[in-house]
């Protein structure tokens, strides 16, 4: 089974990236240097504020797609440790019915 980290990244702009590896220094580098395309391609110098290890990539990957559907201050918490915060900003103050869906990989300041 092959080992897994998701990470965040902050962009040059000020925006998030959120991503996931099974070579966590190797993706980083790639980041930085401009040869990982995509979102942080034109966004750089970036920085690696946080990152998470899994015994299994798939477990990885899941919380990557988890996180990418968070908002910036969830994403703020999360890496505060702030986990008070965090299941607070996890409660809907909105209906079923009108919660919007969010997708993407990044967060704006």
């Amino acid at each position: 089974m092959k080992q897994g980290w998701v990470y965040i990244l902050e962009c040059s702009d000020g925006s998030y990236y959120t991503g996931s590896t099974s070579n966590i220094e190797k993706r980083i580098s790639e980041h930085r240097i401009g040869t990982y395309q995509g979102y942080t391609a034109n966004r750089r110098p970036v920085k690696l504020l946080w990152s998470e290890h899994f015994s299994d990539i798939k477990y990885a990957i899941a919380a990557e797609q988890q996180i990418k559907g968070w908002t910036r201050k969830k994403k703020e918490a999360l890496m505060r440790g702030d986990f008070e915060t965090l299941v607070e900003l996890s409660k809907s103050k909105k209906s079923p019915d009108t919660r919007k869906q969010r997708h993407g990989s990044t967060s704006s300041p």
